[in-house]
């Protein structure tokens, strides 16, 4: 095998050779490119895949054209057309970062890396990206697909959540990162991640890089990078309630904008089911029947599962009693307010018996 010296300078040259043949350059987001259309695009596809991004983003990017129509908008709106994609913190972010490019920035992007860095939700590769992507500036990168690529390449061992091996894989994407081509060389590294280096079943045998990786001469590229140390995942249940009005709508309330599903309309949540009175109180409501069980799900996070149950109970209520079109509203099908999490929406849907 080369030594490291030798598959350094041979790095980027086979990767930007492969590129020009292989590489994807028609993605909705390579098109009219600008920081404001790679910045969107990259924060989708933190947690998304390009498949599943796509749709989403030419949605958002109709709605929301630029940046000055993203900042002004209301962030229901804004969370409208995330949902679905889940991660909504992305969309807060993105909403709030546009307000602060907005006001303090004159609707323009900060050209150096240290600015764009310290726009809320927006960390080194992702700045890196935008920079080089849309200006071509040389910034290395470092998103789950590069990372990949690189222990695999350099035989780098450990969870890359552990700082001394991120910080070695950042020290390797700054050495193999052309200084010129750097746009096309980072969107390359992308797509061997998602092409070819896969997570369990890389196509080795396609890739410009097997002849010096060290992890195919290993043996075995599949063990690196190595795993996040593995815990039981905890499960924690809680009930959502379907009030429902003599007229079949039933109330939603708008979420706080910290924590799960934050700033997004849900049915009532409730922890333990003999509190429902005092919940239905506060919102001016009083059971008028029994209640049960109409449906239970389970929704995974990234981190624990919730088990849900929804409970369903006819109520009734006094108008006065509930703040409508600020933090409750009632809901009858159609159009929901807002933005909806993937699973209450599935909910609502089963209730109403309409196409949300």
């Amino acid at each position: 095998m080369p030594d490291d010296d030798e598959f350094v300078a041979r790095f980027a040259p086979r990767v930007l050779d492969w590129f020009d043949e292989h590489g994807r350059k028609h993605l909705p987001w390579q098109r009219d490119t600008t920081p404001y259309r790679v910045w969107v695009s990259e924060i989708m596809l933190q947690q998304t895949q390009v498949a599943t991004a796509i749709p989403y983003y030419e949605a958002f990017m109709a709605r929301f054209p630029t940046l000055a129509t993203l900042a002004d908008a209301p962030l229901d709106d804004v969370l409208a057309h995330w949902a679905g994609l889940g991660y909504y913190a992305r969309a807060r972010n993105l909403h709030r970062c546009a307000r602060v490019l907005r006001d303090r920035h004159d609707g323009v992007f900060p050209t150096d890396l240290a600015g764009v860095e310290a726009l809320p939700g927006i960390g080194r590769s992702t700045a890196g990206a935008i920079l080089s992507l849309a200006l071509g500036q040389p910034h290395p990168i470092l998103d789950g697909n590069v990372k990949r690529v690189l222990a695999r390449a350099f035989a780098v061992l450990g969870w890359p959540g552990k700082s001394a091996v991120l910080n070695r894989l950042w020290a390797l994407s700054e050495q193999v990162t052309p200084s010129e081509r750097t746009a096309a060389f980072n969107q390359a590294m992308m797509d061997l991640g998602a092409t070819l280096c896969t997570r369990s079943r890389p196509d080795c045998a396609r890739c410009p890089l097997a002849d010096g990786c060290r992890g195919l001469a290993e043996g075995d590229p599949v063990r690196y990078p190595g795993k996040k140390p593995s815990k039981t995942t905890p499960v924690r249940a809680t009930y959502l309630i379907a009030a429902r009005s003599s007229n079949g709508a039933l109330l939603l309330e708008r979420r706080p904008a910290s924590g799960i599903w934050g700033g997004l309309w849900s049915l009532p949540e409730l922890e333990r089911l003999e509190d429902l009175p005092a919940r239905l109180a506060d919102f001016g409501l009083e059971a008028t029947g029994e209640g049960e069980s109409a449906a239970r799900l389970r929704h995974t996070f990234s981190h624990y599962h919730l088990d849900i149950d929804v409970h369903a109970l006819p109520v009734r209520y006094d108008a006065t009693g509930v703040l409508e079109g600020d933090r409750l509203v009632w809901y009858n099908g159609g159009p929901p307010p807002g933005g909806l999490p993937a699973p209450v929406a599935r909910i609502l849907d089963s209730l109403t018996g309409e196409l949300l």
